[in-house]
């Protein structure tokens, strides 16, 4: 946690921020050596004085080099150390905050020796001219990406759909928005045939999650709607994915509904003038003995029947319903997030999500939060000539396009079941790392959630 203080304790760890104007104050017994850093070549450094340690950073206009800054400064900092401050004023200091306490995350809910490994640092404490609502958004925030890692960092043994609808309803009471679960009896008297579709290979029942928060006076005159793929895991259906590889991970193909979910969780919380809806349908995708299967036709919410051709496709099927659903709120926007296709790796690497749609202002304001908070995206061309991959012989469409333009074929599945301005995110690069990544963790990333909280912040209707 991250905490405003009028003083720091000179005997702690500290990290000093020298802006421009070289006007943070350093105590006497480290004058000399603040004083040499400012005038020397390196952009950071530090001391170590008996169990004390000091962190020399000059600003950077470069905000993503402060988080990394901040990285850099949670690996130096011993795992026993409890207690740090920071000293320093303006954007750049927050930054360095920000990814300093986003690099103190850890998963070690399974490991025996947990209380051993983990960082002793629960507190962060901050000296400047920041106001308490600066820190208390970004306390927050935090706290949601938190959400979404672990949320994709549980296992499948823990978190089967129910229990992710729990998690979210416990998220609601906390943050005071409203949570509504549907199990399976009430998604069949919906008619959701893609959601009960792909559920049908699992002995578990799916969920259908409502959240809505809705302020006083909600700038926005009709609310935004979101939509996160919430498949559990994957284990491609009877289209089988390869083992080696490419299944351990899939516990993590539920990053769409961690994103959304921790989205309007970080959205309550900060009490934004943002009216916004949440739907989660989840399942997970297994190939048991009733599963549905390759050239089977579905009925979908809607009414469109879907040629079935890889129930590897099956995050556009789940998702297909929850979009035709959205329409009776008369949404301003759609916007979905999901760890969709692999072939968003193909397009943008593993650092980049793919965005897509047909509304320009949104899709423009979403890219432009994520070069604020630097989780950065590709805009994919959206002409309608795709549709033409998605055409069926004996179905209204089918589930996949082929070889070519996957990612933005999925995109085009979607928005024929959206009748509002739609957006389509892929996640599927930057939600998983295999490894410890700076402050994206290792793991879950919880990725999207800063950017579509910085893009509902600067929201303006």
């Amino acid at each position: 946690m991250i905490q405003l203080v009028n003083e720091i304790k000179e005997s702690g760890n500290i990290v000093f921020v020298f802006g421009k104007e070289g006007n943070t104050q350093v105590p006497q017994i480290v004058k000399e050596f603040a004083n040499a850093f400012v005038e020397g070549d390196k952009e950071e450094d530090f001391a170590k004085i008996g169990n004390q340690f000091l962190f020399f950073v000059k600003e950077n206009d470069n905000l993503e080099k402060m988080r990394l800054t901040g990285s850099n400064i949670r690996k130096q900092l011993d795992k026993k150390a409890e207690q740090l401050a920071v000293l320093g004023n303006g954007a750049a200091t927050l930054a360095l905050v920000e990814g300093l306490a986003l690099s103190n995350y850890q998963f070690l809910k399974y490991f025996k020796d947990a209380d051993t490994m983990k960082f002793a640092l629960e507190n962060v404490e901050v000296k400047g001219n920041f106001s308490a609502k600066q820190i208390s958004d970004l306390n927050n925030t935090i706290k949601a990406v938190y959400w979404a890692r672990t949320m994709v960092n549980e296992p499948v043994s823990f978190l089967n759909a129910t229990q992710l609808a729990n998690e979210i309803e416990a998220l609601g009471e906390e943050a005071n928005f409203s949570v509504k679960v549907l199990g399976r009896e009430a998604i069949e008297e919906l008619k959701m045939g893609g959601l009960l579709a792909v559920n049908k290979g699992s002995i578990d029942q799916p969920t259908f999650t409502i959240l809505e928060y809705k302020p006083a006076n909600p700038i926005n005159k009709k609310p935004i709607v979101l939509v996160g793929k919430g498949v559990v895991y994957d284990t491609g259906g009877l289209s089988l994915k390869p083992t080696a590889g490419s299944m351990d991970s899939m516990k993590s193909d539920m990053g769409g509904a961690a994103c959304m979910a921790g989205t309007v969780y970080a959205a309550a919380l900060n009490q934004l003038d943002v009216h916004v809806i949440g739907l989660i349908p989840a399942t997970d995708n297994r190939p048991g003995g009733n599963a549905y299967a390759p050239g089977d036709v579905i009925t979908m919410y809607d009414g469109t029947t879907i040629e079935v051709l890889n129930t590897d496709a099956e995050g556009r099927m789940i998702l297909a319903d929850a979009i035709a659903y959205a329409t009776q709120y008369d949404p301003e926007v759609i916007i979905d997030a999901a760890t969709l296709t692999g072939a968003a790796l193909v397009v943008a690497g593993t650092d980049v999500s793919c965005i897509m749609g047909n509304d320009e202002k949104v899709m423009d304001a979403i890219i432009e939060s994520g070069y604020n908070v630097h989780e950065r995206l590709a805009k994919l061309p959206f002409w309608d000539d795709y549709k033409d991959l998605l055409k069926s012989n004996i179905a209204d469409m089918k589930n996949i396009g082929g070889r070519y333009a996957g990612t933005i074929t999925a995109g085009k599945f979607l928005e024929h079941f959206a009748k509002a301005p739609y957006v389509h995110i892929d996640i599927a690069g930057p939600a998983w790392t295999e490894g410890p990544k700076d402050y994206k963790g290792n793991g879950g990333t919880g990725t999207g959630v800063r950017t579509l909280v910085n893009f509902l912040t600067n929201y303006k209707g």
